[in-house]
């Protein structure tokens, strides 16, 4: 039977935003619960930031651990000479960072908090020199004050490492945790008042 001839043609399209918000009102609890949940994580975290720096670590490593031996199964799956040689090496790079950072997390905390910082200047530069490249045009000076925040950032991080690698992972965890609740929690008091009648 064709769309075109059905005297009901909603039936064939796939649900509406209405429909979609409906559906989550009737959820709204679990975007509260879960927001209350990664708040109190992210205060907890925030209070105790060299365990949630050692988390994060721990858990940077399991994924990296994972990833490793996913590019060594799949090295090992293709036929091809070169992607062979590819993928293993990757797969093992990935296989001992991870397992390093599982069994050494503060020496892991450390190379990260390196790696982030650097990455951050990195960043920051390119955003900076993006701006100054282009300070004639409309609305690139937020680029460039958002580039040199994050030069700043980064300068800082490299210019304190490795004293602060013991707590700016788990910061950054907390503050993730508590940006994701306070949305997940604001989220769900909107939902709980339902979807506005048209």
């Amino acid at each position: 039977m064709s769309h075109e001839n059905d005297p009901n043609p909603r039936r064939w399209s796939g649900p509406t935003l209405a429909d979609a918000l409906v559906e989550l009102h009737a959820h709204w609890g679990w975007f509260v619960g879960l927001g209350i949940v990664l708040l109190a994580l992210g205060g907890l975290a925030l209070g105790y930031l060299f365990t949630a720096t050692l988390v994060g670590v721990l858990f940077i490593g399991v994924m990296m651990v994972i990833a490793g031996v996913g590019q060594l199964a799949h090295a090992w799956r293709i036929k091809q000479v070169r992607g062979f040689l590819f993928w293993s090496a990757g797969g093992l790079f990935y296989l001992a960072a991870g397992l390093f950072a599982m069994f050494h997390p503060v020496q892991g905390a450390s190379v990260l908090t390196l790696l982030l910082g650097s990455m951050l200047i990195a960043v920051g530069f390119l955003r900076t020199w993006l701006w100054f490249s282009n300070r004639g045009q409309r609305g690139w000076g937020w680029l460039g004050i958002s580039g040199v925040l994050t030069l700043a950032i980064g300068l800082l991080i490299a210019a304190n490492w490795p004293a602060n690698s013991l707590w700016v992972l788990g910061l950054l965890l907390a503050l993730d945790l508590l940006f994701q609740g306070w949305s997940a929690l604001l989220l769900g008091l909107v939902l709980r008042q339902g979807p506005r009648p048209r």
